[in-house]
């Protein structure tokens, strides 16, 4: 049998892929490669398959293709768009590609007769919360599209549910961060939105940093937030479908570390691992941001027997490394083993 990966050429999806692949399970990826880096694939280990399938995950023909092809026994879903600003300015995208095509894409599973489902959701379907830590049943009132998207998907998933038709996980993550710990797998968006990245982008020049609001009701005026590793963020996704292999029921989990992080917090740990200055500039504050996100966790490790590993030092030094192995980002980077060769244990497919 064989997991089936939406967005897994994407930042999280990739990673995941990796460890699957390491795990030597068998993985077919659907991805239209707008967001991802299909030039990773080339440097995966492991005794798994990877199959790429190119297109969009409301091509229903193409799902089922991949289904039958590879066998697939669970769908492990991250497509779809994730800025908050841009989901503000143009929702119908949001709407078309987080629900339309998310839609489609269960269809086509239960039409193959696929009843395991892992669901990248969000943080943002909390909207503004008004205590911390978060846990799982505090209000679910998102404040932007981004958010609205993947709240609407959590219902319809647990329609499916109730009706019989899929057993799900939905996986609230946090500020997922850093990279892999091999420095295989790290953060290379166009644009970059995420914190991490554009800190160590003004530690080496290439970037002006802004940080918005000094004014805060946290310890120094900052924002706070809860960064994940991107290696206990896969193993929450592991966890998370062997819990379904096992008959565990539908589940909406947090995923995070319990411990906030604020802008400046997080400037001043790449100062350290990096013994480079960070300037930066100070903006109001944007609308709508809250000033502490910080999940409790608990559920996760009582459901699912995870809980976070690494501190916000552990994520900056796996980002750093990354970013000097990759200073210009996967496409500037063509390392050993990749290029117009074959891949390794890999095929490629555009059904």
């Amino acid at each position: 049998m064989a997991i089936l990966v939406t967005g897994g050429a994407g930042y999280i999806g990739s990673a995941l892929v990796a460890a699957m692949k390491r795990r030597g399970e068998d993985v077919a990826v659907i991805d239209d490669l707008t967001a991802g880096h299909e030039e990773v694939f080339a440097r995966l280990g492991g005794s798994g398959k990877v199959t790429l399938y190119k297109g969009s995950v409301g091509n229903t023909s193409l799902v089922s293709g991949a289904v039958k092809n590879c066998e697939i026994d669970a769908c492990i879903h991250f497509a779809g768009r994730s800025l908050v600003g841009e989901s503000v300015t143009d929702p119908y995208s949001y709407y078309q590609n987080n629900v339309a095509q998310g839609i489609a894409l269960a269809g086509a599973l239960i039409a193959s007769g696929i009843d395991k489902f892992i669901f990248s959701s969000s943080a943002a379907v909390y909207g503004t919360p008004k205590f911390w830590p978060i846990t799982e049943t505090d209000p679910l009132q998102p404040c932007n599209p981004y958010g609205r998207t993947k709240l609407f998907m959590e219902h319809f998933l647990n329609d499916l549910s109730e009706a019989g038709r899929f057993r799900y996980v939905a996986l609230r993550y946090f500020n997922a961060a850093g990279a892999t710990s091999d420095s295989i797998i790290g953060e290379d968006h166009d644009p970059e939105t995420h914190l991490i990245p554009n800190v160590i982008g003004a530690a080496n020049g290439k970037k002006d940093l802004w940080v918005y609001g000094d004014d805060y009701p946290t310890s120094d005026g900052t924002a706070v937030r809860d960064y994940v590793h991107m290696d206990d963020l896969v193993d929450a996704h592991i966890k998370a479908i062997e819990y379904l292999r096992e008959g565990g029921e539908s589940e909406a989990v947090n995923i995070g570390t319990g411990t906030g992080n604020s802008v400046m917090e997080v400037i001043n740990t790449v100062k350290k691992v990096t013994g480079l200055d960070v300037p930066f500039r100070i903006a109001n504050r944007r609308p709508g941001d809250p000033p502490v996100l910080v999940a409790d966790y608990a559920k996760a490790e009582s459901l699912l027997g995870w809980r976070p590993t690494k501190t916000i030092e552990d994520i900056v030094s796996s980002a750093w490394k990354w970013h000097q192995a990759f200073p210009n980002g996967y496409g500037q980077n063509k390392g050993e083993g990749e290029g117009d060769g074959p891949l390794d244990n890999q095929t490629k497919t555009n059904q």
